[in-house]
């Protein structure tokens, strides 16, 4: 080797539009190019990258497929005169079935096609909706761009100065990665193509796994991951690709960024090779004698007495909360930018350059509205472009108007008074309703009314609504059905409601002048409300959403346990009060217990038709991805275990 063992690799996320194959791949190409300028031996694009990962059914339709293997052909006519190997990803059909393929091409030449193995089939993925498994693959060898190719899992590519291998994604989050074997048949660097998408901690977890894998195979590991152009309907990519050497990271893509991006480092694999050289246990012969082995269950008949069992572990009262300064920090701005993300995207691909938000004084609002604010202004959009509308009824008091007012005042958004008042006792005479008769009717007229007004008003101003309403309330079905429950993007749907008020505290005390945090402070003490019912005579709150439905944070505690592991009614009483038993009597935990499976079982017709909106936690809501229930299912099974509890 004429360049001392190193060897230039490249991670790239380009800049992408969801089933546009002629926008990806001229993206791709400038990629490239610049590789090749940089002295780059290969470079490596993410999962799908000629159409997008997150295209849907669409990539059951024929004219994305056709377009997929035209824009292969490009490449391949494009980089005749290149010397770097290309690693790009796309959706191929194979003797009728298709699959999720990595395609290796050099000097314009096709040189091999590695399928997926391990389809993720879980949460707000499904790929085995639209690809097969490499294990169902029967052929060597595909035709593809006129060139007959090997094809399959078990390809080694050999330059002049390193061999490598690949694996897609999922491969490498497996028991055993396919690179794992591939790196004892020889493999020095292994790339992937991934599309993982960004949720709260993940980051972390990722980059361990990528360190610890180039440690274990004694590689290089080369991630390219999706970015910010794949699509945001209920998840965010941030474009986080990196390259790793034998455990150390070597280089990282900054996250969440709207341009196109390419991480270079130069990986040793003469380093590598002496590495392996002295590690005997870094052997095929080994691993060949182990699959070989037939493993047998031994029984171990004795009953262990435990007695009345008591729980000797820690269990938070808030699960969805991060714990610690320095995570709590981390931890949210990692949240608040996956929801910038998601945002952001929407904006982008609707060419839209003004927002439309209802500001009530609360805090889902309030943080809906820090999170539109910093958006525009990281995408260069003047603040006054978003509209933040107030709109007084029946149950306003001075506290939350005082303090919507000041907010945007503080923020610098255009601000917008329309009181509904008259247009809701019009409405009520259109009905025939009573004014004096203050039931759903009454409550769910006026929160209609604001949706109205801020839907025709995005119309009017050509902007989007954006949507308030959190994880809990969801949950809950706390809130009405086609009023506050219905936005063209929503930006807090991922976001329990003890989460909620962690993030505006957090924003008050790391992002806010002294004004604006004094103004979120007294949002922050503010009892939950969605003031529907006229003040007392003090001009207090009298409506209190948990004195109806029960403190959110027991309800949010329910609801990971519920969501996360699939955990019975009986356990989550047993977790439930063993982390508040000081605080809340076991009769109060299961009433509020049986308040949430009744309203959870109920309310399920408004989840299933819910905006778009960002995933940013280990659970979510969104009947396209990890929650899908029939609106009319039964919660008897789950009542009855319940009432066995009294």
């Amino acid at each position: 080797m004429n360049n001392y063992g190193f060897v230039r690799i490249a991670a790239a996320t380009p800049s992408l539009k969801v089933a546009d194959c002629d926008y990806n791949i001229n993206e791709i190409l400038k990629l490239v190019a610049d590789a090749e300028k940089n002295k780059v031996s290969a470079i490596v694009f993410p999962e799908l990258s000629i159409t997008g990962y997150t295209c849907g059914d669409l990539f059951l339709q024929h004219t994305l497929l056709k377009g997929a293997k035209q824009s292969l052909l490009r490449i391949q006519d494009a980089t005749k005169g290149y010397s770097a190997v290309i690693v790009v990803g796309m959706p191929l059909a194979v003797s009728d079935k298709l699959y999720n393929v990595a395609v290796v091409i050099c000097g314009g030449k096709i040189l091999g096609v590695v399928p997926k193995t391990f389809l993720p089939n879980y949460n707000e993925f499904y790929e085995k909706r639209w690809f097969s498994s490499s294990g169902e693959l029967k052929d060597e060898v595909v035709y593809l761009c006129g060139n007959c190719v090997p094809i399959g899992i078990n390809l080694i590519f050999e330059t002049q100065d390193f061999k490598f291998s690949v694996e897609i994604c999922e491969d490498l989050w497996t028991p055993i990665p396919p690179s794992s074997i591939a790196s004892l048949n020889g493999a020095e660097i292994v790339f992937n193509l991934s599309a993982s998408n960004e949720t709260t901690g993940k980051h972390i977890y990722r980059k361990s796994l990528i360190a610890q894998q180039s440690a274990r195979c004694i590689a290089g590991y080369v991630y390219a991951a999706a970015g910010s152009g794949e699509s945001t309907t209920d998840v965010v990519f941030s474009g986080s690709s990196m390259i790793a050497e034998n455990g150390a990271l070597l280089a990282g893509a900054e996250r969440f960024s709207f341009d196109s991006q390419m991480v270079v480092a130069d990986v040793d694999v003469e380093r590598l090779r002496s590495d392996r050289y002295r590690n005997k246990s870094f052997s095929l012969s080994e691993y060949k004698l182990i699959n070989e082995l037939e493993y047998q269950n031994i029984r171990i008949g004795r009953e262990i007495s435990v007695g009345e069992f008591s729980l000797n572990r820690y269990v938070s009262p808030t699960p969805f909360v991060p714990s610690g300064d320095s995570t709590l920090n981390d931890r949210c701005d990692e949240i608040f930018s996956i929801q910038m993300g998601g945002l952001a995207k929407r904006l982008l691909h609707t060419n839209s350059r003004k927002a439309v938000i209802g500001i009530s004084g609360g805090l889902d609002s309030t943080l809906a509205l820090l999170v539109l604010v910093k958006t525009f202004d990281k995408l260069d959009i003047p603040r006054g472009n978003i509209y933040g509308i107030t709109m007084p009824g029946f149950g306003t008091t001075g506290r939350t108007y005082n303090n919507a007012v000041k907010l945007m005042q503080s923020l610098g958004v255009t601000i917008k008074e329309i009181s509904i008042n008259e247009a809701v006792i019009r409405h009520f005479k259109d009905i025939e309703h009573d004014i004096n008769t203050r039931d759903i009717t009454y409550e769910n007229s006026q929160a209609r009314e604001r949706t109205q007004i801020l839907m025709d008003y995005a119309n009017k101003v050509n902007g989007l609504v954006i949507g308030t309403g959190d994880l809990s309330e969801l949950a809950l079905g706390w809130c009405t059905y086609n009023g506050d429950h219905m936005s063209m993007y929503a930006v807090n749907t991922g976001i329990p409601k003890t989460l909620v008020r962690t993030l505006v505290a957090w924003v008050a005390n790391t992002h806010m002048d002294k004004a604006s945090r004094e103004v979120l402070d007294d949002v922050l003490d503010t009892p939950v409300s969605p003031e529907l019912l006229p003040a007392d005579t003090n001009g207090n709150i009298v409506q209190k959403t948990e004195d109806a439905i029960g403190p959110y944070i027991l309800h949010d505690f329910f609801l990971y346990y519920i969501l996360r592991f699939g955990f019975t009614p009986a356990k989550i009483y047993f977790l439930a009060k063993h982390s508040f038993g000081e605080e809340y009597t076991k009769e109060e935990i299961l009433k509020w217990l049986k308040v949430f499976f009744r309203r959870f079982f109920s309310q399920q017709f408004k989840r299933s038709c819910l905006p778009d909106g960002p995933k940013v936690g280990s659970v979510n809501l969104s009947p396209r991805g990890d929650w899908r229930m029939p609106s009319d299912a039964s919660v008897s099974l789950w009542m009855k275990e319940l009432d066995a509890l009294e």
